[in-house]
C-alpha cells in the first residue's frame, strides 16, 4: 500500500547519525541462522531499528518513526532521555557490576524513592530482571506468607513467560502445551465489552467481580494465597474495568485468606496520568505491586514491594538473584523516576492521553470497524470488529493496520486474544501535536482498508 498522506511527522530537534553497521539484510540472515525461531518480529518486512530519540526511533536508512508502542510499554521517559544516558555513561564509567552481597548506594537509594511513591504500608522492594521474575516473587511471597498454595488470577491476562507465570496467563496463544502450574485457577476480568454473562454494567451488578467467590468455593480448598490482577489488562487489549471491581475482589479474596497482588508492569508510572499507579484510579490498596517495563526506561529491571511483614517471608532460605540489584540498573532506575517528575510526565499523560482518546473516539464515530476505544491516559486500546453488532474480532484487519501505519511512520502494537485490540501506549513525552498525526494516520489507514 503507498504511502499517500500529505501529512508529515512533527518536527523533531535531533539529526540521527549515518548508520554503518551490518545491513538489514545481513541482520535478517544472522537471526536466520542463528537466532531461536521463537524470537518473533513485527511485520511482513520486519523493522530494523537503529537509534531512538525521546518519542521517536530511526531505522537504518534514517527513516523515522513514532513509536507508539514505546518498546512494548517499556520507554516511559523517552528513548535516550539525556538525564537518563548522563547519569547512566557515568555510573558505567565506575563500575559495572557487583552483587547484592557487597554494598553499594544505588540500591538502597532506590529502593527508597521507589517506596515514597507506594501507598502506605509498602516499603520494602525485591528487585529482578523482569516482569515475570518479579511476579514469580510475588506468588513465592504470597504462598509462604499466607501457608496457601491457591492463587486466582484473571482470564485474559498476562504476568510473564517463565514457569509460574504462564501458568498465570490467560491467552491461550501464550501457553506451551508441557507447562503445568498447579494450584491456579482463574476468574473474569471486568471486560465489559465481552460481558461473559451477556449483560451490561452497571445493571449487571458486577457478576464479573463476584464470580471470584464460587471460583474459591468450588476450586480450592475454600483459602487462597493470593489474587494478581492487572489493574488495567495490558497484553489482553487495555481492558479497563469498571471502577468497583477491584474493590469488590480484594475485598473477597482477603475473606478467604489471600493477599491482593497489583500487576503494575504496565500500567504503573503515571502512564494512567490520573494517578502515579493504575490500582489507584479504583481505590484499593494492594499488599504488594509487582514492576518491570517502564521501571526503567528500557533496561532489564523489575521490583517487586510489599509489606514490612510479608517481604520476611525470602528470609526463611537463601534466595538470590545475580543482577537483580545491579548498579547501572539501579542507577537507570532512580534516574527514570527522577524524570518522570521533573518533566511533568503524568500530568503529559493526563493532558496528552485525554486529548488523544477524544480524537480515537471521533475515529470510531466514523468507522464501523472500531468497536471500542477504552484505557487511561497514555495506555489505550482501539478494539476492531468485522460487525458491531455481532463484535467478531477483526484479527485480518488488525495486522493490517499495524503493516499500513508502519507505512506512514507509526509504530503501534496489537492484543487481545484475538490479536484485535491495537495498542497505543508510546513513551509519555508524547505530545499533542504526535497524537494528531497518529490519529491522523489510523483515519486514512481505516478509511483505505475498510472502504
Amino acid at each position: 500500500m503507498p504511502n499517500t498522506t500529505k501529512l508529515e511527522l512533527p518536527v523533531v530537534n535531533h539529526t540521527p547519525q549515518a548508520y554503518a553497521g551490518p545491513s538489514r539484510d545481513e541482520v535478517i540472515a544472522l537471526r536466520k541462522q542463528y537466532v531461536s525461531p521463537g524470537v518473533i518480529t513485527y511485520y511482513r518486512e520486519p523493522l530494523m531499528v537503529v537509534e531512538g530519540h525521546m518519542q521517536y526511533v530511526w531505522d537504518e536508512t534514517g527513516k523515522r518513526y513514532l513509536d507508539a508502542f514505546a518498546g512494548i510499554v517499556t520507554v516511559s521517559v523517552g528513548h535516550c532521555h539525556p538525564k537518563v544516558v548522563e547519569k547512566v555513561r557515568a555510573q558505567t564509567g565506575e563500575l559495572q557490576h557487583t552483587t547484592t552481597i557487597y554494598l553499594h548506594p544505588a540500591l538502597p537509594q532506590f529502593a527508597e524513592a521507589l517506596a515514597a511513591k507506594m501507598p502506605e504500608g509498602l516499603s520494602r522492594s525485591y528487585f529482578t530482571n523482569s516482569g515475570s521474575e518479579a511476579n514469580e516473587i510475588a506468588i513465592l511471597s504470597a504462598r509462604e506468607y499466607t501457608g496457601n498454595t491457591d492463587v486466582i488470577a484473571l482470564r485474559n491476562c498476562y504476568h510473564g513467560g517463565t514457569a509460574t507465570t504462564m501458568g498465570l496467563t490467560a491467552h491461550g496463544t501464550w501457553k506451551f502445551k508441557a507447562n503445568q502450574a498447579p494450584g491456579i485457577h482463574h476468574t473474569h476480568a471486568g471486560y465489559c465489552y465481552r460481558c461473559p454473562y451477556g449483560l451490561e454494567y452497571p445493571s449487571c451488578d458486577l457478576k464479573c467481580a463476584r464470580d471470584i467467590e464460587d471460583v474459591i468455593k468450588y476450586q480450592t480448598p475454600g483459602e487462597v494465597a493470593c489474587f494478581i490482577g492487572e489493574p488495567i489488562q495490558g497484553v489482553g487489549g487495555a481492558v479497563t474495568p469498571p471502577k468497583e471491581y477491584f474493590q469488590i475482589v480484594y475485598d473477597i479474596v482477603r475473606r478467604y485468606g489471600g493477599i491482593c497482588i497489583a500487576d503494575e508492569v504496565q500500567g504503573g508510572f503515571g502512564r494512567t496520568g490520573t494517578h502515579y499507579w493504575s490500582h489507584q484510579n479504583w481505590d484499593v490498596v494492594p499488599d504488594a505491586i509487582t514492576m518491570a517495563k517502564g521501571i526503567g526506561n528500557g533496561i532489564p529491571l523489575g521490583a517487586f514491594t510489599t509489606t514490612e511483614a510479608i517481604s520476611e517471608v525470602m528470609t526463611r532460605r537463601v534466595h538470590f538473584n545475580t543482577y537483580g540489584g545491579n548498579p547501572i540498573s539501579m542507577t537507570q532506575g532512580l534516574a527514570t523516576l527522577e524524570v518522570i517528575d521533573e518533566d511533568g510526565l503524568q500530568q503529559n499523560s493526563l493532558e496528552v492521553g485525554g486529548h488523544l482518546k477524544d480524537r480515537l473516539h471521533e475515529l470510531a464515530d466514523k468507522h464501523s470497524a472500531i468497536g471500542e476505544v477504552r484505557g487511561l491516559g497514555l495506555m489505550l486500546g482501539v478494539e476492531l470488529v468485522t460487525n458491531r453488532q455481532t463484535r467478531e474480532p477483526a484479527t485480518q484487519l488488525a495486522a493490517d493496520v499495524l503493516e499500513a501505519m508502519k507505512l506512514r511512520n507509526v509504530l503501534v502494537g496489537k492484543g487481545g486474544l484475538h490479536g484485535n485490540t491495537l495498542r497505543i501506549k508510546p513513551p509519555m513525552c508524547i505530545t499533542k501535536d504526535d497524537a494528531d498525526y497518529l490519529v491522523a494516520m489510523l483515519d486514512e489507514c481505516l478509511r483505505d482498508l475498510t472502504g
